[in-house]
């Protein structure tokens, strides 16, 4: 509990209130709780110790998105490999992020996203033909695993390449649970692994769960009342805005 000690209320105030925001972002556009929680959260307490804190909420939101959908059973079938590659780069790349050394990693990671999603806006949507997925799907889940392993966000290349497969709406955001599902406990076992996330961390990052559940049932809300193409522009537009944000955070 030592290094949790120094939250005072206004501290904690602030957790709520950050995880309660990331919980709308992803309920609206499937993703992005743990990037604006690492992005607001580094700003007040290390990169290791917000990753930490940020496990049990991003936990129970993702799994809440992934039991939500219709094709959970398919898209783990077709996914597989791609979860495998998540798993063994998480793992393998969680040494940058206990070691404290994350600021060009988490700029070059906002800088590729901020690109994507600017590209995709103003250009045609990338397409991923089916007879390639075989070897992409392994292939981009170790990178997105071994950038997780070094910033604790989750989005960069699964994000891109789920959503180049052509997916329908609710598939998407089923995807995207399935790929931070894996991804949020595979950090948590690099973490673990390498002695940065203890027991006294699980009960302490589960006192964001609420906030974050609250948040992301708002986001829901909305996002179930607007169309496919207002979604994918919206989706984009916040990717963008991510982007953004992780560069200047890692800049400034």
């Amino acid at each position: 509990m030592g290094q949790w000690r120094m939250f005072d209320a206004s501290i904690w105030f602030a957790i709520a209130l950050t995880f309660f925001m990331a919980g709308v972002v992803k309920g609206v556009t499937g993703m992005g709780l743990p990037t604006v929680a690492m992005g607001v959260l580094g700003a007040i307490m290390a990169p290791v110790a917000a990753a930490a804190l940020l496990i049990v909420p991003s936990f129970v939101t993702n799994v809440w998105q992934l039991a939500s959908g219709p094709s959970f059973a398919a898209l783990t079938r077709r996914l597989w490999p791609m979860m495998l590659g998540i798993v063994l780069g998480t793992v393998a790349g969680s040494s940058v992020l206990t070691s404290g050394q994350t600021r060009w990693t988490t700029a070059g990671l906002g800088a590729a996203l901020a690109v994507y999603a600017a590209f995709t806006l103003l250009a045609r949507q990338l397409s991923v033909p089916a007879r390639q997925e075989t070897w992409l799907s392994p292939l981009v889940g170790l990178t997105t695993g071994l950038i997780t392993g070094g910033t604790g966000v989750f989005v960069i290349p699964a994000v891109p390449y789920l959503q180049a497969l052509g997916l329908s709406k609710d598939e998407l955001i089923q995807g995207l649970g399935l790929s931070f599902t894996v991804s949020t406990v595979a950090l948590a076992v690099g973490l673990g692994w390498r002695g940065a996330f203890q027991l006294d961390g699980l009960a302490l990052s589960s006192l964001a769960v609420a906030p974050a559940l609250l948040g992301m049932w708002l986001g829901q809300a909305v996002r179930s009342r607007v169309s496919a193409e207002t979604f994918r522009r919206w989706f984009l537009v916040c990717l963008l805005l991510l982007g953004i944000e992780l560069v200047l955070k890692s800049i400034l």
